[in-house]
């Protein structure tokens, strides 16, 4: 089968490339930039040029395709240019349906986030949640108005799915999505010794392997129209660190770092990137919103898709593993 990615270079792209290639698929990859397409030089990989902002390159690129995996997605905590943000979340998303449609693609699977959602309060948060949700993030925003337009828009016989990954972790490249793998790494080598707060503040936490599942099953078994939390287990940043030492046999002293503290420096660094356009490690905004607990349910894609998650020390195990390598 012929296959069409966007964001194939990406963590979540080059693993599913890769997954999507074993299992005798074709893979049509969006390329910007040929020098990050040596990561998934793999055979019966067809690297296509074109633009999320160019609708003609994308149809260009998907004609022949039964399916298209739409992962790319600008994720960082700042831009110089605010519109980035909607321009390739928003409008690069639009861009892909439309070309999806024209070229009779059967089916797209988009690539949300959890964060959508909000954060939880007593109940675990699920994909009816979220209506009264201000997000903290002008990503989370461009997000949720993604998928406002995408549900509006006409798509005559081309199935659509959402899924919502959360917190992703596991073997892959050390980028921005891929923060908790680098968490890990630095854990491992004693360089990492700080709790957010009082470290009672929930995430959800899933592995990489877990995440390639959803998005396949989500091709195969998701109802168009719908959409699917793809996420893994409810964990304090206490209770995480402690698994994460248990694991690795070595419980490294933490610091509770205050959230006031956290914020002064973020601030500093906001000051400096706008200053001297370089990108900040994080921002005000996003320190906020680790600060709330973000626990949700995968329930639904348990129940229509069949999906299921690899508990959280054999996740951190593999990672540790592959990290040796790096």
């Amino acid at each position: 089968m012929k296959i069409y990615i966007t964001g194939a270079t990406g963590f979540i792209g080059s693993n599913l490339t890769k997954r999507l290639i074993e299992e005798g698929n074709t893979v049509h990859a969006l390329i910007r930039n040929p020098e990050k397409s040596k990561k998934i030089n793999f055979e019966n990989v067809f690297f296509k040029d074109g633009n999320l902002l160019d609708t003609n390159s994308l149809y260009q690129g998907m004609k022949g395709c039964e399916e298209v995996y739409h992962l790319a997605a600008f994720a960082r905590p700042w831009a110089k240019q605010q519109d980035t943000y909607y321009k390739i979340n928003v409008q690069g998303t639009l861009n892909v349906l439309i070309a999806a449609i024209k070229a009779d693609v059967r089916k797209v699977v988009i690539t949300s986030t959890a964060g959508v959602l909000g954060p939880s309060g007593k109940d675990l948060v699920t994909e009816n949640s979220g209506s009264n949700n201000i997000p903290f993030t002008e990503y989370e925003k461009t997000k949720i108005l993604m998928e406002e337009k995408v549900w509006q828009l006409p798509k005559k016989q081309t199935q659509v799915v959402i899924v919502l990954p959360s917190r992703l972790y596991g073997p892959g490249e050390l980028t921005v999505s891929n923060s908790v793998t680098k968490l890990i790494k630095l854990y491992s080598k004693g360089l990492w010794r700080l709790i957010p707060g009082n470290g009672q503040s929930i995430g959800n936490y899933v592995f990489i392997d877990d995440v390639l599942d959803g998005l396949i099953l989500a091709m195969k078994k998701g109802k168009s129209g719908e959409r699917y939390i793809i996420g893994g287990q409810n964990l304090s940043y206490n209770e995480f660190f402690k698994t994460l030492g248990k694991v690795l046999g070595k419980n490294r002293f933490l610091i509770k770092i205050p959230l006031k503290i956290i914020m002064f420096i973020s601030r500093i660094q906001l000051y400096l990137a706008e200053l001297t356009g370089k990108p900040p490690v994080i921002t005000p905004v996003w320190v906020k919103k680790y600060y709330h607990s973000w626990a949700i349910s995968s329930n639904k894609a348990k129940n229509e898709l069949g999906y299921q998650i690899t508990p959280l020390p054999e996740g951190i195990n593999k990672t540790l593993e592959w990290l040796k390598d790096v």
